[in-house]
Parts: structure tokens; C-alpha cells; sequence
């Protein structure tokens, strides 16, 4: 369901949200890291690796389209970049460097669309910092899902955008 533009969101008085690396966002059923060529040399320059040996080792194709693999661990898919710890802690091994796709939790638009939906994703994942921490305002709520939206796109019709190719790097 869109957003009536002229109507405010549920989310109008902001959202609360402080990530908590607990790492439960990186794991759960099979699915899909999507990202973007740019992205993918930024995870590979993270890691000191070259591109393709990056794409090699860290990613598959699905649907003709790159994404992050994943390691069955405990029954579970966990993000081929995820760090467990032995003292039970976890970490994004390219933190800095992920993709729009984790950069952007827990401000997808699927997740936006009602209170329930935000609920579910939150008792779901689970994510502990969905609902506490800091207050997130609506404008920049409604920032990080244009920009996850915007990937969405890019990522579907190949990693480009139609003016792309005349674009300089931002």
C-alpha cells in the first residue's frame, strides 16, 4: 500500500531505533543481499580483496543478479559477512562498507507500510532496537526508505539507472 502523499504516515512522529549489533537482521530464512557494482567493490576494497575474487567467494547469482551468500549455521541463514564471536558478540565484517540493503534496516518500505508491519518485522527478526533508542524523525525516516526504494530499482533493471552511465560517482 503507497503512501498517500498528502496524508501523514503512521510513522509521522518519528520512529525509534538504535541498532544494537545483535546481528539478528543478518540471519533468519533463506533470502537475498542485494547490491549494487559500486557496493561490491566497496565490500572487496574492505575486505583487500580484488573484485572477482570478492564476487567468488562472497556472493552468488539469483534471478541474474548479485547477491551475498549465505552460511547455514544453527539451522539458520546467516550472511556470509556476519561475525560471530566466541565471547557471543557479532559484527558486519564490512561494516562501513555495506550494502544499501543493511544500511538501510529497518526503513524498507514493506516494513513502513502499516504498524502491524513494523511490529511483525520487529517480534519477527528479532530486533531488539526496532522500538527503543534513539527517536528517528519522519524526514529522515522518509530519506533512508526513498533510498532503499531507490536501489530497489536500480538493482532490478541491472545496477543502473537510465542516466547513470553520464553520472559522475557521488
Amino acid at each position: 500500500m503507497a503512501e498517500d502523499a498528502s496524508a501523514a504516515p503512521w510513522y509521522a512522529d518519528g520512529l525509534r531505533f538504535s541498532c544494537t549489533q545483535c546481528g539478528n537482521c543478518c540471519t533468519g530464512p533463506p533470502g537475498a543481499v542485494w547490491f549494487e557494482p559500486e557496493e561490491g567493490r566497496a565490500m572487496a576494497a574492505a575486505l583487500g580483496l580484488d573484485e572477482p575474487t570478492f564476487l567468488e567467494r562472497f556472493t552468488r547469482v539469483v534471478g541474474g543478479r548479485r547477491s551475498l551468500r549465505e552460511v547455514r549455521r544453527d539451522g539458520r541463514f546467516d550472511c556470509v559477512l556476519l561475525e560471530r564471536r566466541s565471547d557471543g558478540s557479532t559484527g558486519c565484517s564490512v561494516y562501513r562498507a555495506r550494502p544499501t540493503q543493511c544500511r538501510t534496516w529497518p526503513f524498507w518500505p514493506e516494513l513502513l507500510e502499516s504498524p502491524e508491519s513494523w511490529e511483525s518485522a520487529r517480534r519477527e527478526t528479532p530486533c531488539p532496537g526496532m522500538g527503543s533508542g534513539t527517536l528517528v524523525p519522519v524526514e529522515r525516516i522518509r530519506i533512508v526508505r526513498a533510498e532503499q526504494a531507490a536501489a530497489d530499482g536500480r538493482i532490478a533493471r541491472g545496477g543502473r539507472d537510465a542516466g547513470d552511465a553520464a553520472s559522475p560517482a557521488g
